[in-house]
C-alpha cells in the first residue's frame, strides 16, 4: 500500500469518497533488489496495517498509525486531522520518524501480527505506546458537540 492509496483509505473511511472508485493501477517492473523489498514487506508485521492505539480513553477509540512499506508513517485519530511523516526501521528492534522537525526514537518491545508495544525515547522519559490492529468495518464515533 502507498502513501496515495492509504490517504484515499482514510479518505473513504471518513466518507469523502465514498461514491468514487478509485481504478486499480498495475505495477510498473521492479528491479531484482526491489523485488527482495518486496518480500521483506511481506514478512514484517509492523508494515502496512492499521496499528490503534490501546488504553488511551475508555469509550473513544485511539490514534493511529500506519506504517507504510516506502518510508511513510501515516498518524491519524478520530479526533485531529491525519499527518505524514518519514520513517524508519533503524534496526530489528528500533524504529524512528520525524514529527514536526524532530526525531522519535522508539524501540520495538514486542510486536506479532495483531499487537505492538513502542517505548518510545523522550529525553530522559521512556513511554510505553500499546497498539492493536484495527478492526473492519472500522467508524469513527460521533463526536460530541
Amino acid at each position: 500500500m502507498d502513501t496515495k492509496a492509504a490517504v484515499i483509505a482514510l479518505l473513504t473511511c471518513w466518507g469523502v469518497g465514498a461514491g468514487t472508485v478509485t481504478p486499480t493501477l498495475a505495477q510498473d517492473s521492479q528491479d531484482a533488489d526491489d523485488a527482495g523489498d518486496d518480500d521483506n514487506d511481506r514478512t514484517n508485521p509492523l508494515l502496512n496495517k492499521v496499528w490503534v492505539r490501546t488504553g488511551v480513553d475508555a469509550g473513544q477509540p485511539g490514534p493511529m498509525q500506519i506504517f507504510l512499506a516506502d518510508g511513510t508513517l501515516v498518524s491519524d485519530s478520530c479526533w485531529e486531522t491525519y499527518r505524514l511523516s518519514k520513517w524508519q526501521q533503524v534496526s530489528d528492534t528500533a524504529i524512528s520518524w520525524d514529527e514536526d522537525g524532530m526525531t522519535i526514537n522508539a524501540d520495538i518491545a514486542s510486536l506479532n501480527a495483531t499487537e505492538l508495544v513502542l517505548n518510545l525515547k523522550l529525553g530522559s522519559e521512556v513511554q510505553e505506546l500499546r497498539y492493536t490492529t484495527a478492526s473492519v468495518p472500522y467508524l469513527c464515533p460521533d463526536m460530541v458537540k
